[in-house]
């Protein structure tokens, strides 16, 4: 699995919110993007995403053109700001409904990441009864379930609790050790530089540094 992204430049109401951004992001790694709010990174994640479309440039994954060959990653899990839910399903019953689409995994499956991320997937609670942690929760094992070769999360640890932020630093983990991609943004600079290989560092759009984390 590759990710290349070239050249890359989105510009919104004349304004450039990314500018000529080149990476190269590799199986098996974890990648941190650093910087303030507006810098990009959410952007970033989009584009790589394929939910925006570039004004120049192109995001090509493992040879194919995002917005050309494919319309989306053939494989991705994104929790991308907030997650959003049907409010009066469970959390299972969202999860369920999530897999239908795809049709790679079945309720085993489901049930097993909920218990990852520490959630009850009997729980008959609506999703509107969740705790902003738990929803967090189930965003996250929406992004985790079909075990996809691309996983973004941006703040993925915010509003859980330890026992959450342990389960999901083992789920990069093993993510990791299957070869998936990671891309994930982290406003706690410990913790960011924990969770990733490699950080890359976005001011303004650009990318001012990125390189391994000195482990």
């Amino acid at each position: 699995m590759k990710i290349e992204v070239i050249d890359y430049t989105k510009v919104i109401k004349g304004v450039t919110i990314l500018d000529h951004v080149n990476l190269v992001l590799e199986s098996g790694k974890c990648y941190g993007l650093k910087g303030k709010n507006g810098s990009g990174k959410t952007m970033l994640m989009r584009a790589v995403s394929g939910l925006i479309a570039p004004t120049g440039g192109k995001v090509v994954i493992d040879g194919e053109t995002l917005g050309k060959e494919i319309s989306f990653p053939r494989s991705i899990g994104v929790l991308i700001e907030n997650p959003a839910f049907i409010a009066n399903y469970t959390g299972y019953k969202n999860l369920e409904l999530l897999a239908s689409i795809q049709k790679k995994i079945g309720k085993e499956e489901i049930y097993q990441t909920m218990r990852e991320v520490g959630l009850d997937p009997e729980d008959k609670r609506k999703y509107r009864k969740y705790s902003l942690g738990m929803k967090q929760k189930l965003g996250i094992a929406s992004a985790f379930m079909e075990n996809p070769d691309i996983i973004i999360l941006d703040e993925p640890i915010n509003a859980i609790d330890e026992a959450g932020v342990k389960n999901v630093k083992k789920m990069l983990r093993e993510a990791k050790e299957r070869g998936a991609v990671i891309i994930t943004a982290c406003h706690d600079a410990e913790e960011l530089q924990e969770l990733s290989d490699e950080i890359i560092q976005i001011s303004e759009g650009r990318i001012i540094e990125d390189g391994k984390t000195g482990d």
